[in-house]
Formats: structure tokens, C-alpha cells, sequence
């Protein structure tokens, strides 16, 4: 799989890809939940069958997130490198990756079909959720992307997926992470919610209270799950361990403010992973984060929290 910065307008000459045939999916694809594997999949599905290129069409940085709509949108359930690392996992041969710029949302929706799509990328089919909009305003949908394509690209429209009694949707998602209910996450995910980053140095507080953490600096901008300790498993290369997360500020320490930091003690493990990627797939909440009186309460507290993330985790794996 081969990942394209597409701008709009552009002196430079494409890529040689640009001119193959391809079918396209479209969407910005926050999560890459299944419904968005859905139009992805079909996408890809339609290229081999045709004997074209798969191709997806996302965004960056996110459109509400351009236009201001609320600081949230600068984070993501996937950043980038994460989303197309799953997207290869989907069978996609290009992403492109389109700027999301003033000149970008002024686009308007005939050009963008016209133009950028048949054109410029050579996309006979393009595939995208129902809820598409597109152009300058959001003024295309999929009827018009339709009209605006025929009869040189033709547009296939991918009902949502339903999970606990409602689409599915990045927006679901995120408010199940905002409460702190990563096991309803991992339920409309189909995987659970995972954040990845290098081990940093921290205050080195856990070491000296006999519970030594991995301080985990993320790779990107996560959207990041309510404060709290949660049972999780972390994966380093091929092999994972339980372990008990703290997602927080360290109140007993540092007092209410700051920047949340992400703790992990690993419950199986001994040694040194400073500079190591470790991958944390978030299975349950154990408690919200809570400022204790001293020391001696806070350990008897970890103590407990690591019981019981290890019961949690051993009755997820049975």
C-alpha cells in the first residue's frame, strides 16, 4: 500500500498512480469502525473485481476540526499513521490523504467530482457511507455526487451498521470514551479502543512506592478516555501483558491540574522499556482517578486495582 498528500490546486505533476484506474472510498474514517469497513470494503471489493486499484480519498486534519467546531475534533480515535496502518489491514492499494485546507472546503461540488475525481485520480467508482457530504458547505450528498458523475463515475451507497440498538459512529464512540465505558467502545469498535506511543522518562514516583509505571507519551493526538484506571493489555511486539493504566493528572501528587498522563504498571513483567512503542488496548474501567491522603493509601489502593484488573483481564481471556 502506497499513501498520497493530495492537495488542491497543485502545480506539481501527479503521481504516476494518479492515472491508473481505481474505485474510491471516501470519508474522513475517524476509528475505522465497521461502518466505515463497510464502505471500505466494498470499495476494494469492486476493485478486484474489476482488476483496478482500491483506493480511499480521507482528510487532515479533521473538517470540523478546520472549521472550529470545539477543540475535540483536533484529537482522534485514530490519528493518521494509526488510520492508515488499518486501512492496509482492510486490502487498500493508495490513500489518499487530502489536505483539508481553505482551498480544499471552497471546492465545489462539481469540481470536486469532475475535476479531482474523474480527472485528476481516474476513480470509476466511488463508494461512501450514507451520511457523505462533500464541496464547499457540505452541499454534495450522495445523490449528487451521482448526478454530478454520470456517466463516467458511478456511486455506490453503503447503509449503516448497527451495533446496541444504533448506528454505529465515530461520534458513539467517542462518548462512550468520554464516560469512561471502554468495554461499550470495544463493543462498536469490534476491537477494543487502543492508544500506542514510546515509553518516556516520568517522575519516577511508581518505582519508589514499589508499583514501577510506563509512562507512554502517544504518537498522536488520541481522543483519550474518561480519567480513571482501567484494566488494559499492553502489547510489545508480539507479546502482550496485563496490566493496570492510570489515565490522569496524579492528583495525590500534582493536585487537580496538568496535562493527563498515561501510567501503566505491567503485572507480568520485569525490566527496562524506556524508548520502546508499546500498543494499550483499553478492556475495562475499574475507577475514576481519586486524590488520597497520603502514600500509605494510594499503594494499598494499587494494590487493589491491580487484583482487579488481573481478575477482569484473566475472565476476558477465558
Amino acid at each position: 500500500m502506497i499513501t498520497i498528500t493530495l492537495r488542491y490546486p497543485s502545480d506539481e505533476p501527479g503521481a504516476p498512480e494518479d492515472r491508473l484506474p481505481k474505485t474510491m472510498a471516501i470519508g474522513y474514517f475517524d476509528g475505522v469502525h465497521p461502518g466505515h469497513q463497510a464502505v471500505i470494503r466494498k470499495a476494494v471489493e469492486l476493485a478486484r473485481s474489476a482488476g483496478k486499484q482500491a483506493s480511499v480519498m480521507t482528510f487532515d486534519p479533521h473538517p470540523r476540526a478546520f472549521f472550529g467546531h470545539g477543540e475535540a475534533y483536533a484529537a482522534s480515535l485514530t490519528p493518521l499513521p494509526e488510520k492508515i496502518r488499518l486501512l492496509g489491514e482492510l486490502g487498500v492499494d493508495i490513500v489518499y490523504v487530502a489536505v483539508f485546507d481553505h482551498e480544499f472546503s471552497s471546492l465545489e461540488p462539481e469540481t470536486f467530482v469532475r475535476e479531482l475525481l474523474i480527472e485528476r485520480l481516474n476513480v470509476s467508482d466511488a463508494v461512501v457511507g450514507f451520511d457523505f457530504t462533500f464541496g464547499r458547505g457540505g452541499a454534495g450528498n450522495p445523490a449528487v455526487l451521482a448526478e454530478l458523475g454520470a456517466p463516467d463515475l458511478a456511486v455506490h451507497t453503503v447503509e449503516p451498521v448497527a451495533a446496541a440498538g444504533a448506528k454505529v459512529s465515530s461520534s458513539r464512540i467517542r462518548e462512550a470514551l468520554e464516560l469512561g465505558d471502554v468495554a461499550l467502545a470495544a463493543g462498536l469498535l469490534r476491537r477494543p479502543y487502543r492508544i500506542s506511543g514510546a515509553v518516556v522518562h516520568g517522575a519516577a514516583r511508581g518505582r519508589t512506592i514499589g508499583f514501577p509505571t510506563a509512562n507512554i507519551e502517544p504518537d498522536g493526538r488520541y481522543v483519550l478516555p474518561r480519567l480513571g484506571v482501567y484494566a488494559v493489555n499492553v502489547r510489545r511486539g508480539d507479546a502482550s501483558y496485563p496490566a493496570v493504566m492510570n489515565v490522569g493528572v496524579a492528583p495525590t501528587f500534582y493536585g487537580t491540574g496538568g496535562t493527563p498522563k498515561l501510567e501503566a504498571h505491567l503485572l507480568d513483567f520485569s525490566g527496562d522499556l524506556y524508548g520502546e512503542r508499546l500498543d494499550v488496548d483499553f478492556v475495562a474501567f475499574i475507577r475514576p482517578e481519586l486524590r488520597f491522603d497520603g502514600v500509605a493509601e494510594l499503594i494499598a489502593q494499587i494494590r487493589e486495582d491491580a487484583e482487579q484488573a488481573r481478575r477482569l483481564l484473566a475472565f476476558v481471556r477465558q
